[in-house]
């Protein structure tokens, strides 16, 4: 039987899509054919829905995912009762449950629905469906003994009418209620109760969402100004120096359109940094001169500018009815949910709790949830010398709003913030230093050039090595200041590793530095190595990427099975390429006799067991393959290239292996999810035990 979960509520305003993002993040993390049922929906477009199919790249026919709208249902219930709605609900559930290893359910939303008693409806329909259910209680505005109350009363609805309720979530409660109202429950309920506290952020409109709601017309700014979230309002109509000293960070300035010295200001406070504001929203149809908007677009670029016809007055009374909404175009306030959620849930002990086993097949999704969670149980620092880079400050972004580690940026300190300011976003206690300036410079110029005496290196040539931002990110993670490092969008393989080699070196083990990439295909995932650092390795050195790559499939959960490439399998060629591939195989064997290995073995029967019941039907490697060791370079980084642009296949890395303390590159052409899942494997690399420098 199909598993599924209800997340429902006892009333509107919980900030229940929250729990249901985190959910499906849960659920996505384990198999990878998730449904989706919303057992009521209102007319209109479904926002979480469209998050959820565009996040968890659902395949999920729209159509299926609904049971009925509030009308009809209301008028089914009022005609033939509520056995006839109930029975018509759970037809449509199975229908979707037949297709998928486990299914969300989406609960009612207690909006203007005209059924009598939905929190009874919504338990028949769980213990109906099957499904297990999460009731949640909303806390904001509450007192803490009020949150716990409803809490206690809501578990007793939802037990009384015989729901298997796996677990209870109270939502924006205070922030200095969080703990004594968790401490207080979890004495009282006989299930986990998760107290998650109020994050402005989420509430928070964004420019956009401002933008739509009021009818404006954007005068200046970019969609990455429109998607900055509106902390704050702050109005203008004092004179520029108490205007300047009352903006917060990520406010909307609201001014009439003609006061341009207010426009100004603002927008140039922003540009300073102090502080960045989300955007100006002009009232009065108002709007100032070609010649001031002109300035305003060059003090601050992509920072919005709007303008509404009416006045201030009634733009507030507007504003301030507004709530930042989880949808598909916010992945923003997406990742701080997520983040939310993961800080203050047992996902551990929740996803225990649902019981669900663990799909066969390991999807790229699957792969790159499993290396977020698997950073954050110990939390690390890692180094980005890129740090006035748009794509390293996005992926910061997320790392942060995740809560994945902690994070340094290397660069201009104000071009940072200025950077981070225009993409709207906010770096919080990210660590930010100038290696130019830096009190450090001096330190590390000393100990650079004890490293490299033998090469000649003076201290005064040392001082000028250190201000590269990729040395002393180096030396930030060799003298314990920072736990790894991930450079590369904008610096060459060589210009990111020639430090390592020189400061930090290789293991004791390990005869080499070198490579893999975590191929993500459909249905599981390979490790390919070398494809990105050694020429032409002779036979020890292919030996020990070997080695070094079962250890690094392994700490990944990936099961080492490896596959020592050739163009010949077995016995069947010679020469010179397939006896180092042989010779390579041997080594292994005699190092690590408990390795599983094949060689030399051609790549067909490696992966396909068709191919392998041919060629090596007694192998315990062939056809089923998870480390594929290339012979060299040439063929190992075209071959990766190749699959992923043919296949499809999500591509991370290049991972180093082989370093005392983890330092990685990226490629030039690295998306932000790269960068993400790049960080997120080196602060894992991390977690191992360190070796002494």
């Amino acid at each position: 039987m199909t598993r599924s979960v209800y997340v429902t509520g006892i009333d509107r305003g919980d900030g229940r899509q929250v729990v249901e993002l985190g959910v499906m993040e849960l659920l996505t993390r384990q198999v990878d054919r998730v449904g989706v049922f919303r057992p009521l929906v209102h007319d209109g477009p479904d926002r979480l829905f469209d998050l959820l199919r565009t996040r968890y790249r659902l395949s999920q026919d729209a159509s299926t995912v609904y049971g009925m709208d509030y009308h009809e249902a209301s008028a089914l219930q009022a005609e033939q009762g509520t056995d006839e709605l109930v029975s018509r609900l759970v037809d449509r559930f199975h229908a979707v449950a037949r297709s998928y290893e486990v299914v969300l359910v989406l609960g009612t939303d207690f909006a203007a629905t005209q059924l009598p008693d939905e929190l009874a409806l919504n338990a028949r329909l769980a213990n109906e469906f099957g499904a297990s259910v999460i009731p949640v209680v909303g806390g904001k505005g509450q007192p803490a003994e009020s949150v716990r109350a409803e809490a206690r009363n809501a578990f007793r609805a939802y037990d009384g009418l015989g729901c298997d309720v796996l677990a209870m979530v109270v939502n924006r409660v205070a922030a200095e209620d969080r703990e004594s109202i968790a401490e207080r429950l979890a004495a009282r309920l006989p299930v986990p109760c998760y107290v998650l506290p109020d994050e402005p952020a989420l509430a928070a409109p964004t420019v956009s969402q401002i933008t739509h709601a009021l009818g404006a017309s954007v005068v200046l700014g970019d969609e990455a100004g429109l998607a900055r979230d509106a902390l704050d309002f702050v109005f203008g109509g004092a004179m520029l120096p108490n205007f300047l000293n009352a903006l917060t960070p990520g406010c909307l300035v609201v001014t009439p359109g003609d006061r341009a010295d207010l426009v100004i200001g603002a927008l140039a406070a922003h540009s300073a940094g102090t502080p960045p504001i989300a955007g100006v929203l002009l009232t009065l149809n108002e709007r100032p001169s070609e010649e001031i908007l002109t300035l305003a677009a060059r003090l601050a670029p992509g920072t919005p500018v709007i303008s509404v016809p009416g006045n201030s007055f009634p733009t507030a009374t507007e504003l301030f009815a507004l709530e930042g909404k989880l949808n598909a175009a916010t992945p923003r306030k997406a990742e701080t949910a997520l983040g939310l959620f993961e800080r203050h849930v047992d996902t551990a002990d929740l996803l225990k709790r649902v019981s669900v086993a663990r799909s066969g097949r390991v999807t790229p999704m699957m792969f790159e949830h499993e290396l977020i969670e698997q950073a954050r149980t110990d939390r690390r620092r890692v180094v980005l010398p890129e740090g006035t880079e748009e794509r390293v400050l996005r992926a910061a972004d997320v790392l942060l709003r995740r809560d994945v580690c902690d994070l340094t940026l290397l660069g201009d300190v104000e071009t940072i913030r200025k950077k981070a300011a225009d993409l709207g976003i906010t770096l919080g206690e990210t660590q930010l230093i100038d290696p130019q300036t830096s009190e450090l410079r001096d330190a590390f110029a000393e100990k650079y050039a004890v490293l490299r005496a033998h090469k000649g290196v003076t201290v005064e040539l040392a001082y000028d090595v250190v201000a590269d931002v990729n040395y002393f990110g180096t030396l930030m993670v060799q003298e314990g200041l920072a736990d790894g490092m991930v450079s590369g969008t904008v610096h060459s393989t060589a210009a990111t590793i020639r430090p390592a080699f020189e400061i930090i070196k290789t293991k004791p083990e390990a005869s080499i530095v070198s490579s893999v990439f975590f191929m993500c295909l459909a249905d599981k995932v390979l490790v390919y190595g070398d494809c990105a650092v050694n020429p032409d390795p002779n036979a020890e050195q292919l030996a020990d990427i070997a080695v070094q790559s079962a250890a690094t499939a392994a700490r990944f959960g990936v099961e080492p099975r490896i596959a020592m490439l050739s163009y010949s399998t077995g016995t069947s060629g010679s020469g010179a390429d397939v006896d180092k591939v042989r010779e390579a195989t041997k080594l292994v064997r005699a190092e690590r006799p408990e390795l599983r290995i094949e060689g030399p073995i051609q790549y067909d029967a490696a992966v396909e067991p068709s191919v392998a019941a041919t060629k090596l039907p007694d192998s315990e490697v062939a056809g089923q393959a998870t480390v594929l060791i290339f012979p060299d370079l040439n063929t190992g980084n075209n071959t990766y290239k190749a699959v992923q642009r043919s296949a499809g296949a999500v591509a991370v890395g290049p991972v180093l292996q082989g370093l005392r303390k983890p330092v990685n590159d990226l490629s030039r052409g690295a998306l932000v999810s790269d960068i993400v899942n790049t960080v997120a494997i080196t602060a894992i690399q991390s977690q191992v035990q360190e070796l002494p420098a």
